[in-house]
């Protein structure tokens, strides 16, 4: 059997989870998924995955060569497009990862967007709070915020957000307002497990760093629960400046302890350097490039 048809019959059973499933998605017989698995672990001398009469996991060493598959189907088929001139506009399926809250407010938008661009395209996005190894859960482009690794990626800079504290009018106005960070003592803390797990808020002063460890009197892990907490005049909280923008905007919340905020984390559009850039990469990047630059908040 050939060998990349028998690499995407193996891929197309990890994605759907089952022969009887990938059979059906490529429109085959199962037995031919079955022989086709099996033929790539006898010519490989290694398991790809565990069977059982009620499910089918996929090995450590099944999870890497799906990877690899996924990595070269992907490659084959752009030599494909490219030499045949159907590069000249945007289609295909592109896969994006960013943040859920991030993804929601700023990705989103610009997907949408895309879409409506380039009729030929579909989008998959996986907004998921976790760093994804995109090489290896095959991501096309991602946006990420903080100070990036050095990686064999390109990555380019659209924009910059803060860790802010803040609180509404009203709680303000009835509490002492911190001006300090070992003010924060004796306030109601919220504290959004989302942006920081530990009960532990950092700041600077005159560039040294300063931590002050917080007694929190709620303890979200949803980001827009502990927000909205904030919103309704309960304590003080720490979150991306990003993330309550349109309420500081309306004057529902205020920030505190400005002075006082660590240096701001950059935002940035992220994709495979050293690889072919398809049209379909190519234009998604333009747009949230253009798109993320124009958002205040973000600049």
């Amino acid at each position: 059997m050939d060998r990349l048809y028998t690499m995407s019959i193996f891929l197309a059973v990890v994605e759907e989870g089952g022969f009887a499933p990938a059979a059906r998605k490529l429109r085959i017989s199962p037995p031919v998924v079955t022989r086709a698995v099996t033929e790539l672990e006898e010519k490989m001398g290694v398991r790809l995955l565990t069977r059982t009469t009620r499910m089918v996991r996929v090995t450590d060493v099944g999870a890497r060569y799906a990877a690899d598959c996924r990595r070269i189907l992907a490659d084959v088929t752009d030599s494909e497009q490219a030499a045949t001139g159907t590069h000249a506009e945007p289609r295909g399926k592109l896969v994006i990862t960013s943040s859920v809250l991030f993804g929601a407010m700023y990705v989103t938008p610009v997907v949408t967007e895309y879409l409506r661009r380039y009729p030929e395209t579909e989008v998959e996005c996986r907004f998921l709070d976790r760093v994804v190894n995109m090489m290896d859960e095959g991501i096309d482009v991602a946006i990420r915020l903080g100070q990036l690794p050095d990686s064999s990626y390109q990555a380019v800079r659209v924009g910059q957000v803060r860790q802010v504290v803040c609180a509404s009018p009203a709680y303000l106005e009835a509490r002492d307002l911190p001006l300090t960070p070992e003010d924060l003592d004796g306030h109601d803390i919220v504290l959004a497990a989302g942006v920081t797990a530990a009960p532990e808020w950092r700041f600077e002063s005159e560039r040294q760093p300063v931590v002050m460890r917080v007694r929190p009197r709620l303890i979200s892990s949803s980001n827009d629960a502990a927000i909205a907490a904030v919103v309704r005049g309960f304590g003080l909280t720490r979150v991306i400046s990003y993330m309550v923008a349109p309420h500081l905007a309306a004057g529902r919340l205020k920030t505190v302890l400005s002075q006082y905020e660590a240096a701001p984390m950059p935002v940035n559009v992220v994709h495979h350097e050293g690889r072919r850039s398809t049209p379909k990469v190519r234009a998604f990047i333009d747009l949230a490039v253009s798109m993320l630059r124009a958002e205040g908040a973000l600049n």
